[in-house]
């Protein structure tokens, strides 16, 4: 490994017993682990697609803001879907989320994801020094 630094970013309520870390930063760029929508009441995604993208998108910025930055610092997002026809739906919230050009980006379809989670997003985001 390079002489940067690494540091795990974890959320303050995350179960301690997970074998992997919220995020990863090395140096200004975050390795985010995929986040599904959890209700934490409970802890599966929630009936609503609406409220499912609520908490996942919330969960998503709340690790960017552990490592200090926004969804404008991401460069690349990976999206999987239990079904592709949920694209527009996830599209419709997902562009309010940004203030500027959108990142690099794959919506793919899958199988069946933990927790009944509809959607499951991971990325790539860099600390913007401009």
């Amino acid at each position: 490994m390079s002489s940067q630094s690494r540091r795990s970013i974890n959320l303050p309520n995350r179960a301690p017993d997970l074998p992997f870390s919220d995020a990863v930063l090395v140096g200004d760029t975050l390795y985010i682990s995929g986040r599904i929508g959890i209700d934490p009441a409970t802890g599966e995604a929630p009936a609503r697609i609406d409220a499912e993208l609520e908490r996942l998108f919330d969960g998503f910025q709340a690790v960017l803001r552990q490592a200090g930055m926004t969804m404008d610092d991401l460069v690349w997002v990976q999206v999987y879907s239990v079904d592709v026809s949920l694209w527009q739906q996830f599209n419709a919230a997902y562009v309010k989320l940004f203030s500027r050009e959108f990142p690099a980006r794959a919506f793919l379809g899958s199988g069946k994801l933990l927790l009944k989670g509809r959607f499951e997003m991971l990325g790539i985001a860099v600390k913007d020094r401009s």
